[in-house]
């Protein structure tokens, strides 16, 4: 163990942070898959055995990312968004259908899916960090500085949007934060503001008068009326939470004493929250999931300092805020703070490919983070320029 605690290259609290939830979500999901398990015979072994090798081969491959130097990673994200959009256009068009959502795309021989989503998520982040650097001297112009930054923002979440609203408001506004952080002109960012404004208006527009092109607007409409009238048969998932959440009480019952893992839909993905909560009570499984997410975001803003290259800081605050933000949304509406959202829990909840780019994710910052891997590069050597901080960039 001492062995493999040395090498460790990344940030160690990050690590711990990162195996915490790995533990956790192997307990969890094994305690909450009676359901999956009654409907394969009684067998849930196997749903075990592939959440313990999804997350043995994501942890592997942040041990890989975050050994290496990352120092062209940002000159490839044009790219890798071309490919992202490639892909979502692919799942729009020919996607499997789970869930009532054209997003997943089926992985030949090996019979897995993935959302394209996910991996668009995280070559958007960094294109945009990318560019920021590039063109932070440029801002006063809107055509200059701030366009070539958007256009692959409305991209993304423009083709991302049609099967997964909540995902594509996300990410807009993780851009639309770093792009504030930056020190984007006030200005532009009330344009922004209106503009998205604006597009939420045409997007009802649209839901209203020609709901075909957009499918799944009849069942956002339903989730955001149901909340605001707090409509008891509309709201049966988040009220299920709650019970079970009320059932964990404050104290630890232990794994395996749930009772709402019987009757609450997807006890093991979407509302995996509250059923830790109902496990392991309020204090440990409520607030204790809560700090470790914060302490990852805390842990990955503090050391993105580390990185001289501007466009590095960036990508790892723009991946960990993406990550924590998931995680409250998740907690949102498992308490009822939010509609349903569909969001995961990062790295706890039951999951494939997503587990895996998560821990993409999360390689990404520990390697970006890591004071070691930028010994000897200094600002003559990146093509972004001096080091900049990203706080004092903002109030300037």
């Amino acid at each position: 163990m001492q062995k493999i605690i040395e090498r460790l290259q990344g940030d160690r609290v990050i690590w711990i942070v990162t195996l915490f939830l790995s533990f956790i979500s192997i307990l969890a999901v094994y305690s909450a898959i009676s359901t999956l398990g009654y409907k394969a015979d009684g067998n849930n072994t196997r749903f075990l055995i592939k959440q313990v090798v999804m997350i043995s081969l994501g942890l592997g491959l942040m041990y890989w990312l975050q050994r290496i130097k990352l120092n062209y990673i940002t000159r490839l994200s044009k790219i890798l968004v071309f490919i992202s959009a490639g892909l979502l256009a692919y799942a729009l068009l020919f996607g499997a259908n789970l869930n009532s959502a054209d997003r997943w795309i089926k992985i030949p021989i090996i019979g897995l899916t993935f959302q394209p989503s996910d991996m668009a998520k995280i070559a958007l982040i960094i294109h945009t960090a990318r560019m920021l650097a590039l063109k932070r001297d440029q801002f006063e112009s809107f055509r200059d500085g701030v366009w070539p930054i958007l256009w692959p923002i409305l991209l993304i979440c423009g083709l991302i949007l049609r099967a997964n609203f909540s995902t594509a408001a996300l990410l807009a506004f993780v851009c639309f934060v770093l792009m504030f952080l930056t020190g984007v002109p006030f200005r532009h960012l009330s344009k922004l503001v209106v503009g998205a404004l604006a597009g939420i208006l045409i997007i009802i527009a649209i839901g209203e008068m020609a709901p075909n092109l957009l499918p799944r607007y009849k069942t956002w409409k339903n989730r955001i009326l149901n909340k605001a009238k707090n409509d008891s048969d509309g709201n049966y998932q988040t009220d299920l939470a709650q019970y079970a959440i009320w059932e964990g009480g404050v104290l630890p019952q232990g794994p395996g004493t749930s009772s709402t893992r019987n009757f609450m839909p997807h006890p093991y993905s979407d509302m995996i929250y509250p059923f830790i909560i109902e496990e392991y009570g309020s204090i440990l499984g409520g607030v204790g999931l809560l700090l470790l997410y914060l302490i990852l975001f805390y842990r990955s803003i503090k050391l993105s300092r580390n990185n001289p290259k501007m466009s590095g800081q960036l990508i790892a605050i723009g991946l960990a805020f993406m990550l924590t933000i998931q995680a409250i949304v998740n907690m949102g509406v498992a308490v009822s703070l939010f509609p349903t959202t569909g969001q995961p829990l990062p790295l706890v909840s039951m999951g494939g490919t997503s587990t895996l780019f998560t821990c993409l994710s999360i390689g990404l910052i520990l390697s970006l983070t890591r004071e070691e891997n930028n010994i000897g590069e200094t600002a003559a050597e990146s093509p972004e320029g001096p080091p900049q901080n990203m706080i004092q960039t903002a109030q300037a």
